[in-house]
């Protein structure tokens, strides 16, 4: 029989008695309305069709469905909405089952739940992950789910977000099986077996019983990871009502709460952070530029930052040749990088033999002539000019004339760098964030004569590594260090005028922010900001404000939580408010006659907020920063700012 056409994006076969209905809405299967009143269609046809005893629904390509349509967010709802979809799917005469061929989430996972079967392909991914848009599912997901898995199980899924693979879902209870390849020949085989009487309406079936005392830990924890957002917390409500309410009410009560959120300002935020995302990827003038081809990636200096970038390029497929200065501390680059890959075994992201693969791709040596063979050499050595001018200079005369060298200072001018080298047309910055195997931000540095295959070559590296990267000018510090030293500046003036480091730093997490910023310092060791103020004192402005208080602790020997002692105290790695702090605080003052002054929690966080939202604003104007969206990346994902609040930029336009 000839395909079916149902609507643009749905269609459907019958293979004998059963109409195999697909859904094809490139790139994820999304549930915009054209696939909504499509699938309805398709129930209309089968429901009067006497040659049709059952359906089978599935997505083409990879997807399954990919959840809703981000062209809708924001829109008022079309008609078939996705809750009467779903409801006609589960109360549907006829057998339905979800061959679910690759990623079935949020939406799309609440129209397999409405299925009266469900398989899936072994490398299918499932899950609700609404909360980190800042709302809840609003299709049954919060009533059908605890159904299958119990409410504890829900509660971890749901109110997290989390997105597990085909196994687990099928352990869980929400998948029936597996296939072995045969998807939709399997499902077919499974659906002739879910006779009339037999249909398994996921939404009448009783939540199983279960303990308070698990339910009770499953929702501290998820709260526990929410750090203030609201959704997880109404995601924890809902679930539970599943048990005790009937399914109609708890359905109303679901739809209501999401709609209450998608309106908020919570939503609104996580929506900016998403479209934000997208919008980073691209970067005007590259629309036609090719990169160039990495497969061998070179790094010189293999310490804390060298060994996790050589690690994550481990973890990306690449050939490594690390280099250090001799061959004793090359010795020791290799055990660092294998140590980071042996916890990799640990936390179950890597198993042995993949351990073993990849350090079959590593080479650490101390003759930088290994360097060669490599495509894109990425500098990892101590942050000093010299130095860094020095080897790249160096370094023109092994690599290839084709090759691309990468930098990865944090406050350095890399166009003076460039300057000093025979093609600084090749040179770009790659500004990594230590654990460098961890964090997702990488700012991609476009220096003053970056070649453009060049920047795009970076920015297929930072892609291919699993970063977020977010190209930025040249300035110091680039986009987050100098926001950074800005909410740094502003903070340290409140201590002058009678805020302390436990007051700025309860604020800072009362808000989402998951450390307090002298917490933060205290982790990272206070000493290295202090080195650089020092290098910096011959040339700061005699007029401008500076506050001495972080230097007096730099002096007693108060480095942070690696010497047990910073602008707070560590005893058995608890930290706690040291009287000491305090009084060289109050020293302080007194030097400069400064009578302090109490600050509100709401006074602090907004002037550390305005300090942020105006140095984006002097980086936009200084075309350092394409976008305020990408500013709010950067602190996001590099600081720890909380996504739900947007970051400084939109926070900024929300004030």
């Amino acid at each position: 029989m000839s395909a079916l056409r149902f609507s643009d994006t749905v269609s459907a076969k019958l293979a004998d008695d059963i109409l195999v209905v697909t859904i094809d809405n490139p790139p994820v299967n999304a549930l915009s309305a054209d696939v909504r009143a499509g699938l309805m269609v398709a129930l209309d046809r089968a429901e009067v069709d006497k040659a049709v005893t059952a359906i089978i629904l599935t997505g083409a390509g990879s997807t399954f469905i990919g959840g809703a349509d981000i062209r809708e967010f924001g829109k008022p709802p079309v008609e078939p909405t996705l809750p009467q979809l779903v409801a006609r799917i589960e109360d549907f005469a006829k057998p339905i089952a979800a061959a679910i061929n690759g990623v079935a989430l949020g939406g799309g996972l609440e129209v397999a739940l409405a299925c009266h079967r469900r398989l899936a392909s072994p490398d299918a991914k499932i899950g609700m992950p609404e909360v980190k848009l800042g709302i809840v599912p609003g299709a049954g997901g919060t009533q059908r789910l605890p159904r299958l898995i119990g409410t504890a199980a829900a509660v971890e899924l749901i109110a997290n977000g989390r997105v597990i693979p085909a196994g687990e879902a099928q352990r869980l209870g929400i998948l029936d099986d597996l296939s072995d390849g045969a998807l939709i020949e399997d499902s077919i085989t499974a659906i002739r077996h879910a006779a009339m009487p037999s249909l398994r309406r996921t939404g009448t079936l009783p939540v199983p019983p279960e303990t308070s005392e698990s339910i009770d830990k499953a929702a501290t924890e998820a709260m526990r990871k929410a750090r203030g957002q609201r959704a997880p917390a109404e995601a924890i409500r809902l679930v539970r009502l599943a048990a005790t309410t009937s399914l109609a009410d708890a359905l109303a009560e679901e739809r209501r709460t999401f709609v209450e959120l998608r309106d908020g300002e919570e939503a609104a935020a996580l929506r900016h952070v998403f479209f934000a995302e997208r919008a980073a990827g691209k970067v005007e003038g590259l629309e036609k530029v090719s990169p160039r081809g990495i497969e061998t990636v070179g790094i010189v200096g293999t310490g804390l930052m060298g060994s996790g970038i050589a690690a994550a390029a481990l973890n990306a497929g690449y050939r490594v040749i690390g280099v250090e200065q001799t061959p004793e501390g090359a010795d020791k680059g290799r055990e660092r990088i294998a140590g980071l890959l042996d916890k990799s075994v640990q936390s179950g992201r890597l198993d042995a033999a993949g351990r073993e693969e990849h350090l079959a791709r590593l080479t650490v040596s101390a003759d930088a002539e290994e360097l060669a063979q490599a495509d894109l050499v990425v500098e990892a050595v101590f942050d000093d000019l010299a130095v860094k001018t020095a080897l790249f200079q160096r370094l023109d005369g092994i690599i290839r004339a084709d090759a691309i060298l990468a930098t990865n200072t944090s406050y350095l001018d890399p166009n003076v760098i460039a300057a000093a080298t025979a093609h600084p047309e090749r040179i770009v910055g790659l500004h990594f964030f230590s654990p460098a195997n961890i964090m997702r931000l990488l700012e991609v540095v476009n220096c003053k004569r970056t070649a453009p295959d060049v920047l795009a070559s970076a920015l297929a590296f930072a892609k291919r590594l699993g970063k977020l990267p977010i190209v930025c000018g040249v300035t110091e510090g680039f986009i987050g260090n100098r926001i950074f030293s800005a909410y740094r500046r502003e903070a340290e003036f409140m201590l002058e005028d009678g805020a302390l480091p436990q007051e700025i730093d309860a604020a800072l997490e009362a808000y989402g922010f998951p450390m307090g910023l002298f917490a933060v310092y205290d982790m990272a060791g206070l000493e290295i900001a202090w080195a650089r103020r020092k290098r910096q004192a011959a040339t700061r402005d005699p007029a401008a404000r500076y506050v001495v208080i972080a230097d007096r602790l730099c002096e007693a020997g108060r480095f942070g939580q690696k010497v047990g002692r910073g602008w707070y105290a560590y005893s058995q790695g608890r930290r706690s408010v040291d009287p000491e702090v305090t009084a060289k605080i109050e020293a302080a003052r007194k030097e400069k006659g400064v009578t302090p002054r109490g600050f509100t929690t709401d006074e602090i966080v907004a002037r550390l907020l305005r300090a942020m939202g105006d140095e984006g604003k002097a980086l936009l104007s200084e075309h350092v920063a394409a976008r305020p969206g990408d500013i709010d990346l950067v602190m996001i994902n590099g600081y720890g700012f909380p996504a739900h609040k947007g970051g400084p930029m939109f926070a900024a336009g929300h004030r």
